[in-house]
């Protein structure tokens, strides 16, 4: 198995902070967001590869903390950056359209770990796994935020008794449920595949969350409500507490 990191966004809400710095590298409790989401795929002990998707703006900053991890550290499994060739805001790919560029350039028709850049976590990806290679199918981290203004932030989704996804809203203004997508996502072969099919038919290639909009209709879908700390960094509010709670997690 493979994972993807799409990392190509230009952090507008967390400005001045993310002019010369990626969010995805942005420091929480002494290291790169980034590098807490790679200790947590170490856990798995199925992924070869990791494909980090940059944009041109950024891409010299990570591949200058890509050295530096090559020579201090020892993860086991290859890391590679992707330049998305973009410069700006007005160019961006979309988070979509960052991981149908990873797919196509690297021939990543195989099992898939989708998980954003901006995100920081304290549990383990290992019962999300474990349902994923129960299902055979789409799973993704669920975490209920507690909060329905909260969940306006957020893709939100419902599920049936045994966690299956019945419905996903991408950011609404009437939530109808707390239950948030995490953007931590493992796919199948075949809906690896999709993406293709998805973008052919015009769909948005913005907001992660409008695939699985999509995807949840065609092939049967879950989720798997994760305990723990989740913190979305996309604002300097949010980053905050991200750096306090974090901060207390051995």
């Amino acid at each position: 198995m493979k994972a993807i990191i799409p990392a190509a966004g230009y952090g507008t809400r967390l400005r001045p902070l993310t002019y010369y710095i990626p969010k995805a590298l942005i420091d929480i409790a002494g290291r790169p967001v980034i590098e807490h989401i790679l200790d947590k795929i170490v856990e798995l002990g199925c992924i070869d590869s990791v494909y980090i998707i940059s944009n041109n703006y950024y891409y010299d900053v990570f591949a200058k903390w890509l050295k530096g991890i090559s020579i201090n550290s020892n993860y086991p499994f290859h890391i590679e950056i992707i330049n998305d060739g973009t410069n700006n805001e007005q160019e961006r790919l979309g988070a979509i359209g960052d991981k149908l560029l990873a797919i196509r350039q690297n021939g990543l028709e195989c099992e898939l770990l989708d998980i954003s850049s901006d995100n920081i976590f304290d549990f383990s990806l290992l019962p999300i796994y474990d349902l994923y290679k129960k299902k055979k199918s789409c799973v993704l981290g669920a975490y209920d935020v507690g909060s329905i203004e909260l969940a306006k932030k957020y893709g939100v989704l419902a599920v049936d008794k045994n966690w299956k996804i019945i419905e996903f809203q991408e950011k609404p203004p009437e939530p109808k449920s707390t239950l948030a997508s995490t953007g931590i996502y493992f796919y199948t072969k075949k809906i690896v595949k999709l993406f293709e099919e998805y973008a052919n038919a015009g769909h948005c290639l913005d907001a992660p969350g409008t695939f699985i909009q999509w995807l949840h209709k065609k092939e049967d879908s879950y989720a798997y409500n994760c305990k723990g700390k989740w913190f979305d960094i996309g604002s300097m509010e949010s980053l905050e507490i991200a750096r306090r709670e974090m901060k207390c997690v051995p």
